[in-house]
């Protein structure tokens, strides 16, 4: 028997029971579907996290209070004002350095209110996160020194409050004080969940008057170039230790974060495909169980067959194609869901999904395996029967 003529056999079999040979690619259906679906929303994670993080800006370091760990509780900060001057005779450049410090508060325009992340900023923090403003002015260094009340909206926050209305020039109470809107941001999206478009900027000095500290949260330093980028690391963070013995604090690069979460998000995915995969070794349990049953159900035919001069070899690949057959077609109807369902979802939530190439095709090359590694034992089974007895059986 040729393998062509196996493929022939084999599907005239599987066509004779279509309603047994549905079910049984069922389980694979649903793991090679799971396993598509479940990696392109991971990889969909991935590079919405990656957009994120590069939409902040580019060659930027963070340095915090503390040792850097995602997910950690933020220390308590010692830094202030004063260590912006610092840092920049670090960069050389003070146009590169800005501070922040930030705190949820309810801002309020008569009978509209929203609850915000208030964020007191320096003059610099345009610059050095790539953030324009689409009307009115960005905060200046004078708005600093005098700890102007004034405010510079995000898109969100500006519809919010305002409306239809221009706000430009007009009056917000934040923290229960009064503030002059003087400009509002261009659109830009979120950062890991959190609207940056919902923010509303006020001077660092202004933030730290309605708070009552002088802390600053974080200083954010950009490079003059990505080559740069881990040179300035370990020399920010000396910097501060001159400046606060005994203290320490992490100055976190954009790779450093992509990695960090790039680890988690990757073992978060392999996990949900390892257990979307229990449905293909189930799926081949299936098989197997069908195939056994179908050698059982044929048992005469094999006799017949192997009586006219069939060798075992041509037996036994004729039932391993069969159970091939169930798995590849099995694996081709979950990759078009799994592939669709992911399409759907991109497209219709707000759930990211990516399609890579490689997951299909693992999906596919396991179903098959499958087949192949289910599929020995019955046809073992069927390429050993004696003739005679075969032939006898009722």
């Amino acid at each position: 028997m040729t393998v062509l003529e196996g493929f022939r056999v084999a599907l005239e079999a599987l066509r004779a029971n279509r309603l047994r040979s549905l079910l049984t690619m069922l389980g694979v259906i649903i793991g090679v579907a799971a396993v598509v679906l479940l990696v392109g929303i991971g990889g969909g994670a991935k590079q919405e996290v990656t957009s994120q993080v590069e939409g902040l800006g580019s060659n930027l370091v963070i340095v915090v209070p503390g040792k850097f760990e995602l997910g950690s509780a933020p220390t308590v900060s010692r830094l202030q004002l004063d260590d912006v001057d610092a840092i920049a005779r670090v960069v050389g450049d003070p146009n590169a350095v800005t501070a922040s410090v930030t705190s949820g508060e309810v801002a309020r325009n008569g009978t509209r209110e929203m609850f915000t992340s208030m964020v007191g900023v320096t003059e610099t923090m345009t610059t050095v996160f790539d953030r324009p403003v689409a009307r009115g002015q960005a905060i200046s260094a004078t708005d600093v020194d005098t700890r102007r009340r004034v405010a510079v909206l995000g898109s969100e926050a500006a519809e919010e409050l305002f409306g239809d209305v221009d706000p430009i020039g007009r009056q917000l109470t934040l923290a229960g004080v009064r503030l002059r809107v003087i400009g509002v941001y261009a659109e830009r999206g979120s950062a890991f969940g959190v609207s940056r478009d919902g923010e509303i900027h006020v001077p660092v000095t202004t933030a730290h008057r309605i708070l009552g500290t002088e802390r600053v949260d974080a200083l954010v330093v950009k490079a003059p170039s990505s080559d740069r980028v881990e040179e300035l690391r370990p020399k920010l963070e000396q910097a501060l230790v001159d400046r606060y013995p005994g203290e320490e604090f992490s100055a976190v690069t954009q790779s450093q974060i992509l990695g960090t979460i790039g680890k988690i998000l990757g073992l978060l995915t392999l996990v949900l495909a390892a257990i979307a995969a229990i449905s293909l070794l189930v799926g081949g349990v299936g098989v197997s169980n069908i195939m056994l049953v179908s050698v059982r159900e044929r048992t005469r035919e094999i006799g017949l067959r192997k009586a006219l001069g069939a060798r075992q070899r041509d037996v036994l690949l004729q039932f391993l194609i069969e159970a091939v057959m169930l798995t590849a077609v099995g694996g081709i109807i979950g990759i078009t869901i799994g592939v669709g369902g992911s399409l759907l979802i991109d497209t219709f939530s707000p759930v990211p999904a990516v399609i890579t190439w490689w997951s299909p095709a693992m999906a596919f090359a396991v179903s098959a395996g499958v087949g192949v590694f289910f599929g020995v034992a019955p046809a073992r089974r069927a390429a050993r029967l004696d003739p005679v007895v075969a032939l006898r059986t009722d």
